[in-house]
């Protein structure tokens, strides 16, 4: 049986999405591919192409990021960065630290009451991804994320909003810059 959480989250991906949220995975696809080229290293940038426009609807609607489409990214990314490694010979070093790293700074600011469980594990996530395309990208993509997620929270309490402010879309957009700022290099 279905929990309430798993209904809502569902009804809330394919309502919130529709009519967008395909072509919004297939430009990214694009993207992905060509920041990391067809090598393991892109099949986490795949998945975060395929999840990324749900994500992104589901924490401006609902201030959370379900679990069911944020942690199998952990999977997809160690398998990306163990292809990696077979294909390239080079331990994923910047990749693990990279997303161990973005995971453990938002799990700090989550601690002190600035962030949500589900950014933690998206940051973790996107850090891996970002650190298998190159130093850069695991350095662009944080920065660039809290950046303009400042931009928007100013934004948002200029016009009257107290309450707190969705950060998903923002961590996203920052992993989505990096690999358009960072196309072509390579770190494993």
């Amino acid at each position: 049986m279905r929990s309430a959480d798993a209904t809502t989250s569902t009804v809330s991906w394919r309502t919130a999405t529709a009519g967008w949220g395909l072509p919004a995975a297939a430009t990214l696809a694009v993207l992905a591919v060509a920041s990391t080229g067809i090598e393991p290293r892109a099949l986490p940038a795949l998945y975060l192409a395929v999840v990324s426009p749900a994500l992104a609807a589901i924490d401006v609607r609902e201030h959370r990021l379900p679990n069911r489409l944020v942690l199998p990214g952990f999977a997809v990314g160690l398998v990306g960065a163990a292809g990696q490694w077979a294909v390239s010979g080079v331990f994923p070093l910047v990749a693990l630290i990279a997303g161990a790293g973005y995971g453990a700074a938002l799990l700090l600011l989550a601690v002190l009451g600035g962030m949500g469980m589900g950014d933690v594990k998206l940051a973790g996530v996107l850090g891996l991804s970002a650190g298998l395309v190159s130093v850069d990208a695991a350095v662009v993509a944080p920065v660039t994320a809290f950046l303009i997620g400042g931009v928007g929270a100013v934004a948002a309490l200029r016009g009257g909003r107290r309450a707190g402010i969705p950060f998903g879309p923002y961590l996203l957009a920052g992993y989505w810059i990096a690999l358009v700022i960072s196309r072509g290099a390579s770190s494993t």
